[in-house]
Formats: structure tokens, sequence, C-alpha cells
């Protein structure tokens, strides 16, 4: 039985769970397809799923149909869980993107339609929601083609929208698809005229000899034009749309007719390549290698390694590379998965999704090969967290504790970061956005872990705007050896830090200067305004004067201390804020709204840069106006906007703000 693996993707909200759900009944997978809001479904079986009501990890969902076995990776729609989405479009062979009738092409269809083409996915477009109000095929076709990049054409047109959506007709036939058999597309003779003439000229551009003879003014027989049809399908040369209702089952066997007949096998796909130039062919037979696309951990299993097996047989036993990290591994137990459940297998073929256990070297992205012919595949790049929260550990066991749960959490997601913020000593957790942030909380709390977040505090630094000379003595009496240390030093503003000696004569014997040095470094851990730490400062030490008995190292380390505090006071201290490169994408409805509210943040916009009805907006923001930026940017833009954020360097604060935020420190120093 042939294999096809197919992710489906969407933006949020567009009903890709309900869909998977109607495919799985239509099919005889189960008996009665589940719903969403109920938390029945195949797909959304996590507690945390079933209580957000949305998908938070990627479903895998077996079916048969017309002798084809297909594995749906049902991807969650939220762009924060962009790990999963990318891994599952990246395992798949074909990509099945589902657009709302209603609502259209999102934002989040955008995105997976830039994953897909990242990774030359060919895809079937499915537009769903037809049975509701204000459904608009036509609408939406247009938006889908002005939109998204690619040759996008009607396979199949609506017979009625809304409440009155009955059926479906196909281009290049006009056959009707209906339950009611007396059904006939007479009222569609010239959308589907139209249609067809649109979908043969997609069709012939993908094949030259079709085409000459249609310019020739050949007719081309309908076989001829079948065979080209699901050949461009296959290759991604040809995007079909189709419109379908889950809820009402309208439309879903003419879709399932074109996965099967139109969706490639992983045969089809043609050989792998790895980094390294090598080929494998996607068969059985060829050497074993496969890759990790999603890792996850059962509360009950353990780590679960869910591999895309690229090429070759990978059977219980079997010594695998992990060639992205250079050990070995011999998974005792292969399995398939559907939903929830995992099936124990014999083997696993090319072509198939399968799961090992137990496994602690495996991690998202890693690929796993026959050691005696090994191979590595591209890892699979993921973005930077744009939305981060300190967290403050309820008890003490739970600060105990912390550190080895977000170590078992981050294992299973790449894209989270947890850091200590060596400046403020807060331990900070990082996502792709508020939501990311909050299911990785939930996750320490069923891990035992309880926690509580505050908007962490803003690591600001200070400079010097001015060059300044000081001296630095330290001279100390109590009998005996005494402690004698004296320099003078010039300091200037200057990128970075920078430390040099000046000193001539033997004013002080050069193995005191390091001595300085570290002196100096200790003064630049605490600033003269409000205590941060200071940076972009040139040091010269110029003279300075020593005592054989009781000179010291560290007499000179407390001149070197002296000196530097003493210098920065006369040197136009600054206050310093991080600023942030921050990349907004949104409809372009919203470019007005953006622009405004970056204005009210302080930014900077440094550029606009339209993509069809979306819109990317870059700007340099100070970090302080960006703390609250996720929740603000779903309340502007109906949550239809995605953001990116990452250090773009510091600048002086205002004087105005400077001025609060030194009170403030100065104030909580005092309470402390």
């Amino acid at each position: 039985m042939p294999f096809r693996i197919v992710s489906l993707a969407a933006h949020s909200g567009a009903g890709k769970t309900t869909l998977s759900e109607a495919l799985l009944h239509r099919c005889g997978a189960v008996s009665r397809a589940g719903k969403v809001e109920d938390g029945t479904t195949q797909s959304d079986h996590t507690e945390a799923e079933k209580r957000h009501g949305f998908s938070i990890t990627t479903g895998v969902l077996r079916l048969s149909c017309g002798g084809t076995e297909f594995t749906l990776l049902d991807t969650p729609g939220y762009a924060d869980f962009v790990r999963e989405i990318r891994g599952a479009i990246r395992a798949a062979d074909s990509t099945l993107v589902l657009v709302s009738g209603v609502s259209g092409v999102e934002v989040g269809t955008e995105r997976v339609w830039a994953t897909a083409d990242r990774f030359a996915m060919p895809r079937v477009v499915a537009i769903g929601k037809m049975d509701r109000d204000r459904a608009d095929f036509y609408a939406v076709l247009a938006d889908i083609k002005s939109s998204l990049k690619g040759p996008v054409a009607a396979a199949y047109l609506p017979l009625g929208e809304g409440a009155d959506f009955r059926g479906v007709v196909e281009v290049l036939t006009g056959r009707v698809i209906s339950e009611n058999p007396a059904e006939d597309a007479s009222a569609l003779r010239a959308p589907l005229r139209e249609a067809r003439e649109t979908l043969l000229d997609a069709i012939v551009e993908t094949d030259d000899d079709l085409m000459n003879r249609y310019l020739e003014g050949e007719e081309l027989s309908h076989d001829e034009l079948q065979a080209a049809f699901l050949k461009a399908v296959h290759a991604g040369t040809l995007y079909p749309v189709i419109p379908v209702s889950a809820a009402t089952g309208v439309g879903l066997s003419a879709l399932l007719d074109l996965m099967v007949a139109g969706m490639r096998s992983a045969r089809e796909r043609g050989p792998v390549t790895g980094t390294d130039g090598q080929t494998r062919e996607p068969v059985p037979e060829a050497p074993a290698s496969a890759r990790v696309w999603r890792v996850s951990v059962d509360p009950y299993v353990g780590k679960l390694a869910y591999i895309r097996v690229w090429s070759g047989t990978i059977k219980p036993g079997d010594t695998l590379r992990n060639t992205t990290r250079g050990v070995d591994v011999k998974p005792a137990h292969l399995y398939v998965v559907n939903g929830k459940d995992l099936t124990e297998v014999p083997e696993l073929r090319a072509g198939m999704i399968g799961v090992l256990t137990k496994l602690p070297d495996l991690h998202t992205g890693d690929t796993l090969a026959d050691p005696a012919q090994p191979i590595e595949y591209d890892p699979l790049l993921l973005p930077d967290p744009a939305h981060t929260v300190a967290l403050h550990a309820t008890t003490r066991q739970d600060e105990d504790r912390l550190s080895a749960a977000m170590s078992r959490i981050l294992d299973e997601d790449p894209t989270l970061h947890f850091t200590r913020e060596p400046q403020t000593g807060e331990q900070l957790l990082s996502g792709m956005g508020e939501m990311h942030t909050v299911i990785a909380i939930e996750k320490l709390a069923a891990l035992g872990v309880n926690v509580t977040t505050t908007t962490p505090q803003i690591p600001y630094r200070e400079t010097i705007h001015a060059p300044a000379q000081a001296q630095g003595k330290h001279k100390k009496q109590s009998g005996g050896h005494g402690q004698y240390g004296d320099c003078r030093i010039r300091i200037e503003p200057g990128e970075g830090y920078a430390f040099k000696s000046a000193v001539v004569g033997g004013a002080i014997p050069g193995k005191y200067i390091p001595s300085i040095e570290k002196g100096v470094q200790d003064a630049l851990q605490k600033g003269p305004l409000a205590g941060y730490p200071l940076q972009d400062i040139h040091i010269t030490v110029t003279d300075g004067s020593y005592h054989d008995v009781d000179s010291s190292d560290i007499a000179f380390r407390t001149a070197g201390m002296l000196a530097l505090r003493t210098a920065v006071q006369d040197a136009r201290p600054a206050l310093l804020e991080p600023v942030m490169l921050l990349k907004v994408r949104a409809p372009a409805q919203f470019t007005g709204d953006l622009i405004g509210d970056l204005q009210t943040r302080r930014a900077r916009v440094q550029g606009m840069e339209p993509e069809g009805t979306v819109i990317t907006v870059s700007a340099v923001v100070p970090q302080a106006e960006l703390q609250n930026y996720s929740a603000d940017l779903r309340s502007l833009t109906g949550d239809r906007g995605a953001y990116s954020v990452k250090l773009h360097g510091y600048q002086d604060v205002p004087e105005h703000l400077a001025k609060k935020v030194i009170e403030e420190r100065r104030g909580a120093g005092a309470e402390r």
C-alpha cells in the first residue's frame, strides 16, 4: 500500500483539526468525528489542548483511502509553535493548506505558505467553512492568487455557498459531486467556462509539448489533460484549489480523491540530499536514514522522538549513527503513532513516520543514518524567541527543582530559551510569543514546579561622553608593611572596552599594570548614576608611583578602582538602554496603526516591505517599550500580526526618562 505523508497547515482558527476529524470519519478511521470544543478530537489529545481549545502540538493521524495510506500531520495554527509547524511541513511529502472561506488569507496562511515554499512542497489548497454565512469562494480565490506566490488555479467550484453549499463541480470535466444525484451545474456555466480556461492555461504551462499543441489549436484529450494535471500537482508546479465544508462533509470525497491521485509519495519525491551532497533514494532497499522532526516527553513513556524515515529500513536493535551529534543509538522498539496511541511495529520503512522511545541523545533536527554509510541532513532552522518573562519560584523546593524541570522542557522544545540575566540576576524564559511561555509554565506546573512571572527588568548600562583624567591613590599604614598603590589614568569614549599602559620610566613596575586593570574592571561593574555596568570606555594608564616595600597587587588594584570611579564623574556619564531590532509582519491594512503605535514607543522605523496583502515593518525600538508588545500587537491587529526581535545595541536614555530610572534605582537600593 503506497504511503502519503501530508502536513495540514493554516492560520489559527481556520478549522484544521475539524477538517482532519472529518477526513478520519469519512475514511472510516473513527466511528464519530470528534469536536474541538468537546475535547474529543484525535489530534488535540493533550490536557493543555483540551483546556485551551486549540492545537499546541502536531497531531499525527493515520487513515486509509482509495488503497492509499495517509499519515496526516495536523499542525498548530499559532505562530508561537513554529517548531511544530516547520518540523511537520518538512517531514511531509505534500502540504494541504486550509484557508477559511470567510476570513480568507491571513498572516498565518502567509507564514505556512512561505514555509512550504522554503521546502519546495507541492500543495493542495482547500477553502473551508463554505457552509458558513459570508463564505465567498471566489473572493477568497482571488485573495489567494493576489497574496500567495505560485501557480494557483481552481480545480473545483462550489455549488452554492453558506447554508446552500451542497456540492462541488470538477472544473476539467464539469462533473457534479453531490449527495443529490439530480444536481447539475447549469447555474455555473459561465464561471465553469472561465475556470476551465484558467486551469487549462495553468496545466499546459507545465508541459512544453502540450503547450505547443494547445497554441496550435489542437484539441487535447481529457486523459492527456488529467495526466498532465496530476503530474503538475505531484511536482508542485500547480496548486489546485477546492471548496469544502468539514462540518457538513460537502466536498470531502472530492478532496480525498485529489489527495490520493495528486499528492506525491515518498518514492515520487525523488532522492534526498545531505549537507555534503550525498543522496539517498527514498526506497526500503537503500541505506537507512531518518531525521528527528519532533521531540516530546510523555509522563508515562518518557522521551518520544518522532522521525521521518527518508531511506532504507530500520528494525529494532539496529545501530544508528546520530550524525548530527556523533553518537550511536540502538532503538529497542519501533512505533507508529495515531493520535495519542503508539503501536509497536517490526520495522519502519522509507516514507513512514515513526517514533523511537527512551533515547536521550536524540533532539529535534538530528539525523540518524546507517553507520556504515552515514549522511547528515540540513538542521531545522528556527527563529529567535520574541517574548520574555522573568520566572520566580514559589518555594525553595520549586527553586531547587526549576533548572532540572526546565531542562526537560527545553529538550522537547528548542524554540524556548531559559537563561539567567547576569546583571539583574533574574531567570528569564523566552518563547515565540505570550501563549508559548504560558504553555511552558503550565508544563512546569505539571512537573511539580510552581512559578510566578513578572516583566523582566531592563538591563540598563552606563557610559561616558567626554574624556577625563584622575588619580587613584591607595595608601595605608597600620604597623609593619603598609599598602601603597598610585596610578593616574585617562579615560575616553570608545567602542567596546580597551585598556593599555602608557607608563614610561618605570613609574609603575610592569607587574602591577594587570592589577590596575583588575581594579578598573571592578569599577566598571557599577556606574556612578544608578549602579549599572559601564561600557564603551577606553582606559590608558599614564603615570603613577610605587613603594619598594609597601606596594602590592591588591594596593594597585584598589588604586585602579579608585581612579576609574573618580574619572567617570567628570566624563559626562550617561544612562544607556538596550534597543531591539523589531520586525512586525501583519496585513497591510494595519500599516497606519502599526506605525502610529511604534511612534508612541520611541521607535525609529527602518523600512517597510510590502508583499501582497501583507507588510513587514522594521524598526529599532527601546526594549523598555516592548515589554507588553505581544499582547498589544494581538489587540492591534486582531491576532493577525507576528513579530521577531533581537538585540540591536544600546543608546542614550532621554534625560527625562533617565532621571526617573535613576531615582527608581536609587530608591530600590535604599529600601534594600
